[in-house]
């Protein structure tokens, strides 16, 4: 059998500008990324799939895949906004994906008096909501108070303390120039930059991108997706196509 040469190439450079036009889309528009723990219920949960905006915060290495060390800083920077819920690279490895809520920004700081959030020595405004809301720290249902918190700039959501105990009190943050402060909405049960050691203040190089929209949604705690016949249990329909506040 004759191979034809021109067939071979013509499909070579249709692969070719596929991987191109993903990796493009990919870097600069939409990247899909999943929910992998619960620090953010109740407001994301494990099993979420969503798109994450690449375009919101302008480009840097963490745009492109694998993160190619051949430049430093931020082009066409957009400043995030507090109470974006945003993706970044951890500062400890600048390689691990986390998505927390952004609480502070440069020259902020961020204290924890007797449970409540002070931002610039200012009470966060929380409104109570639901005194018992039983939801997920890893495998363990704990249980907690939902509040509707609001930022100085008008943005609201949902966050959860424990009932009884948690984390109440803390040391002062000071954000540095160029670095942002996030919290999970899960407040206790989540490693964010509270925890210096591990996440802390996460510089603009960091921010990936701005999570826009859940796509999809399954617990795969009730049963694998390949389990068809458990998805009455296992998808979440009532998520799909769901925006994140």
């Amino acid at each position: 059998m004759k191979i034809n040469k021109n067939f071979i190439v013509d499909n070579l450079k249709t692969i070719l500008y596929a991987l191109l036009i993903a990796i493009v889309i990919r870097s600069f528009f939409f990247q899909p990324f999943f929910i992998p723990s619960s620090s953010m219920e109740p407001n994301l949960l494990v099993g979420d799939r969503l798109f994450v905006a690449k375009y919101s915060y302008g480009i840097s290495r963490h745009s492109f895949p694998f993160s190619p060390n051949f430049f430093s800083g931020r082009f066409f920077f957009n400043s995030p906004n507090r109470g974006d819920v945003v993706v970044f690279k951890t500062p400890t490895d600048n390689r691990t994906d986390y998505i927390k809520r952004l609480i502070g920004l440069p020259g902020d700081t961020i204290q924890f008096i007797d449970g409540d959030l002070y931002l610039n020595d200012n009470q966060v405004l929380k409104t109570k909501k639901k005194i018992n809301n039983k939801i997920f720290c890893g495998s363990r249902l704990i249980n907690t108070i939902t509040f509707e918190e609001k930022l100085p700039n008008g943005i609201k959501y949902d966050a959860v303390y424990l009932r009884n105990g948690g984390f109440l009190n803390s040391d002062k943050f000071f954000v540095p120039k160029d670095h942002y402060f996030f919290l999970g909405d899960n407040r206790d049960c989540s490693k964010d930059s509270r925890y210096l050691d591990s996440v802390g203040y996460v510089k603009k190089e960091n921010l990936v991108g701005k999570a826009k929209v859940i796509f999809f949604s399954s617990d795969y705690r009730i049963g694998r997706i390949f389990k068809f016949w458990k998805w009455p249990q296992t998808i979440r329909l009532k998520r799909f196509f769901k925006l994140i506040k």
